[in-house]
């Protein structure tokens, strides 16, 4: 290889380069903080579904979370469907 070829491919590997540290990385750190979210779910929390939906934690399974939405009402949601923790 000449330093011909190599300048030609420099520009392919700046792209690269960026592309990762602007896209990949934050992706897999939102991915990171996400499911450390979901793991640290325990009853008593509260929290907010993907669909906006408001409720307290009374039941937590596997794969699913029961809220408390209101006074007499109780909803099953998949664990994946949490999105934030409220801190009231």
């Amino acid at each position: 290889m000449n330093n011909s070829t190599l300048v030609q491919y420099l520009p392919l590997v700046l792209i690269f380069v960026v592309f990762y540290f602007l896209l990949i990385r934050p992706q897999q750190r939102r991915q990171r903080e996400r499911k450390s979210l979901l793991q640290s779910l325990q009853t008593g929390d509260h929290v907010v579904t993907i669909g906006g939906m408001h409720g307290s934690i009374t039941a937590l399974d596997t794969n699913t979370v029961r809220l408390r939405i209101g006074s007499d009402t109780e909803v099953t949601f998949e664990r994946s469907a949490i999105n934030a923790v409220r801190k009231d």
